[in-house]
């Protein structure tokens, strides 16, 4: 879990509920922000993770569209209104479908499906998450995925806006917005022989190499493609789930699926990094959109090869236990060691606050140095890894207790970065000779995807490199 691309729910000045911070350009006017009213958020704006969203006037929606929530007529806010009033105020009467209900903040954000970057990398953290990899099945080649992906990219792109899924709605989500749902689509290394596709297949998608760490059960590793979906309410990341899953029809099956979580928009006093299920403040040093090198960084460039993955990223996905128990019994003193930072607030063990920077010179009392030469943090710097870094976006996981009564609990790793082969690899190979942290983490599964650049409208995801 390298800690220098750990995702940073907000920057230090930030004055909405915790998230990474957004890409430049992913909102859209502010008279569909102005369109859906201020909703409580700071400022009058429509707010999500991270800061203000941008949410589309009803003049925006496709003609003939029907929303989730006019489905049912009410909105959900209605709820927390009536709990803000109390006994005494007594139940307001519900909104009609033609007056409509201000949404809360946290239903109203959304984020666009269009755009030079797919939704879902520099997005912010959402509450819930699900990732979902398919095979596609015998038969089924470059013509039946192009039809697939033309399926998932309108799914998507309706149920993103908060509209009801084109086919066969469940009606899960209908009385829900937008609430920050986005979906994710990439490919995996055997996508591309089974479409016929290898000469299009990019050289950064060859196969990690093993690592010491690894403990891989290969039935949830790998696959032709996968799906990452988020969003800020469970069920209307469950209804995009269930959508994608039936749109996939008779072209491809799941392989493998895991859910996952972070906390919830709003949930601290103020805007602060996430905590991992360690207790440790998780994500300092993540890069930042506004950096200078982020794109170049995170992003395949446009003359980058092949063409068809231009302003595309590709995704190292790492289902990581951790090994609670054991990490438990350690003091606290031992595990900030392990991390090298402060298990409080985050700041580095040679002083200053979360923000600080690092100083590796610094001797603790007793002559060692302050951050220990094997402390997780240190390991993982840039700048002890030749300036790899990448942009770590993960969510938690808690599937139960298993037969010897330990948690099944960890992180869905997600990092995103213009080369696998120049970011992840180099820094989980030098974690591998020495982490403090592999003692209490296992690597359980294992998959890296090439996701292409954002789709145009009146385009669906991977249509350069099924079309071209």
């Amino acid at each position: 879990m390298p800690e220098q691309s750990t995702p940073q729910t907000s920057p230090p000045d930030a004055s909405g509920p915790p998230g990474a911070e957004r890409s430049p350009g992913a909102g859209g006017s502010s008279a569909a922000r102005t369109a859906r009213g201020s909703s409580g958020a700071p400022g009058g704006a429509a707010s999500g993770p991270g800061g203000p969203r941008d949410v589309p006037s009803p003049q925006s929606r496709p003609h003939g569209s029907v929303s989730r929530r006019r489905l049912l007529g009410t909105a959900g806010a209605t709820g927390l209104a009536l709990g803000a009033a109390g006994g005494a105020a007594g139940y307001a009467a519900a909104p009609t479908a033609d007056r409509g209900a201000a949404l809360a903040s946290l239903g109203s954000g959304q984020v666009p499906f269009h755009g030079s970057h797919q939704p879902g990398i520099t997005t912010p953290l959402q509450a819930r998450g699900h990732l979902v990899a398919f095979d596609l099945t015998a038969g089924s080649g470059r013509k039946e995925a192009a039809a697939l992906l033309r399926r998932w990219s309108t799914t998507a792109r309706l149920l993103m806006a908060g509209e009801a899924a084109a086919q066969d709605d469940t009606g899960v989500a209908r009385d829900a917005g937008p609430s920050s749902l986005t979906v994710t689509f990439g490919f995996g290394h055997g996508f591309f022989a089974r479409t016929g596709l290898e000469k299009q297949r990019p050289i950064a998608l060859d196969p990690l190499p093993d690592f010491s760490s690894d403990h891989l059960d290969r039935n949830r590793s790998d696959g032709d493609l996968w799906v990452q979906i988020g969003a800020d309410d469970a069920l209307v990341a469950f209804h995009a789930l269930r959508a994608i899953q039936k749109d996939a029809g008779a072209a491809a099956r799941v392989r493998w699926q895991m859910n996952g979580f972070n906390r919830s928009p709003g949930a601290t006093a103020h805007p602060m990094t996430a905590r991992n299920l360690m207790g440790q403040i998780d994500g300092t040093r993540n890069p930042k959109p506004a950096e200078s090198d982020f794109d170049r960084r995170v992003f395949v460039p446009a003359a980058g090869e092949p063409a068809w993955m231009a302003g595309g990223s590709y995704a190292v996905v790492r289902r990581i236990r951790m090994l609670l128990d054991d990490w438990e019994q350690l003091s606290v003193k031992d595990q900030e060691a392990v991390i090298g930072r402060r298990k409080s607030d985050g700041a580095p063990l040679s002083g200053g606050s979360e923000r600080t920077a690092m100083d590796l010179e610094k001797l603790g009392p007793d002559g060692s140095p302050a951050v220990p030469v094997n402390a997780h943090a240190r390991i993982t710097r840039p700048d002890q890894n030749g300036g790899a870094a990448m942009l770590r976006r993960p969510f938690s996981f808690h599937d139960g207790i298993d037969g010897d009564g330990v948690p099944d609990a960890g992180l869905l790793f997600v990092c995103w970065q213009a080369d696998p082969l120049r970011a992840f690899v180099p820094v989980q190979r030098k974690l591998d000779r020495g982490d403090a942290l592999s003692a209490f983490v296992r690597h359980e599964a294992s998959g890296l995807f090439a996701v292409p650049g954002g789709a145009a409208k009146g385009e669906y995801v991977g249509q350069r490199l099924l079309e071209g």
